[in-house]
């Protein structure tokens, strides 16, 4: 099974520290190149992180981001005030007070936002470590099914030319008697025109190499064979892209050949079908794992 490498995959999950969520992208590359955006406590998954994707995936750039939601409640619970810093604020609450001729009740909503008032103290997340990996095992399978249907829809497209190419191999191959025919005539009606003596031996001794040279027996065969070859690959499980940009190559020289062979016109159509064929395979070819 054929795998596409252009995939999106989200994960969230709720711990006891608060919420959070895997987003993956990737999108084609040669390689395998991974992006780790991730909040500076979860920072010690990082190895983690890449070896499961290293894992997984074969080839792609893939964009991974880890957004943590701390939960309120265990948030509040951590924190504390600065005594020091308490005193010194009424302390000079009271003093402006006394200042503007008069007394007020402290703000204390304002005076809660004074920095360094309220104290967060560090919180131990690693906790949260071993289950948000295992969240991140449910996004990079999400990531994988994604990719894998894709490339089925990227395989039954691949079919299609490929039924393609054998139909058109199939017609020029049919009309080879005829073909064979019309060049060994018109061969013989050139020579024949020739206002000099030529033997006839000689003259089927010509006709016979420049059929030779013009004949697509071999490119049609190469051709069979190398769409038998491009089946076998995509039933292989594991990345086969690389394997199938190389046969998209050997696909297009048999009909760039088959196209400088083209003396008669069914034969250039055929050859133009062709190359129109293995270009559209080429082009999704590019996006296979």
């Amino acid at each position: 099974m054929i795998r596409s490498m252009t995939a999106y995959a989200r994960r969230s999950g709720s711990l006891e520290v608060g919420q959070v969520t895997w987003e993956l992208r990737s999108v084609n590359q040669r390689f395998l190149d991974l992006s780790l955006r991730l909040p500076e406590d979860f920072r010690p998954l990082e190895p983690g992180v890449r070896g499961r994707l290293k894992e997984r995936l074969g080839r792609g750039k893939v964009e991974v981001s880890l957004k943590f939601q701390p939960d309120p409640a265990v948030a509040a619970a951590d924190m504390r005030i600065n005594i020091d810093i308490a005193r010194n604020l009424l302390r000079a609450h009271d003093d402006i007070a006394d200042l503007a001729g008069g007394s007020a009740e402290p703000d204390l909503v304002h005076l809660l936002s004074w920095p360094g008032l309220v104290e967060q103290a560090d919180s131990d997340l690693e906790s949260a470590f071993d289950p948000a990996l295992d969240l991140l095992d449910e996004a990079i399978d999400a990531l994988v099914a994604a990719r894998e249907q894709e490339g089925r829809a990227i395989a039954d497209m691949l079919e299609q030319r490929l039924a393609g190419i054998e139909a058109q191999a199939s017609a020029v191959r049919e009309r080879l008697p005829s073909i064979r025919e019309a060049l060994d005539q018109r061969m013989r009606e050139r020579l024949e025109s020739l206002d000099v003596s030529v033997d006839p031996g000689r003259i089927e001794q010509e006709v016979v190499m420049q059929l030779q040279k013009l004949d697509v027996d071999e490119e049609l065969d190469r051709l069979d064979a190398h769409i038998a070859e491009v089946r076998r690959v995509m039933a292989l499980d594991e990345p086969v892209g690389r394997r199938l940009d190389f046969l998209m190559q050997e696909l297009n020289r048999e009909a760039n050949t088959l196209g400088s062979k083209a003396t008669l016109a069914e034969v250039g159509q055929a050859a133009v079908e062709l190359k129109v064929l293995v270009e559209q395979m080429r082009e999704q070819v590019q996006n296979v794992e």
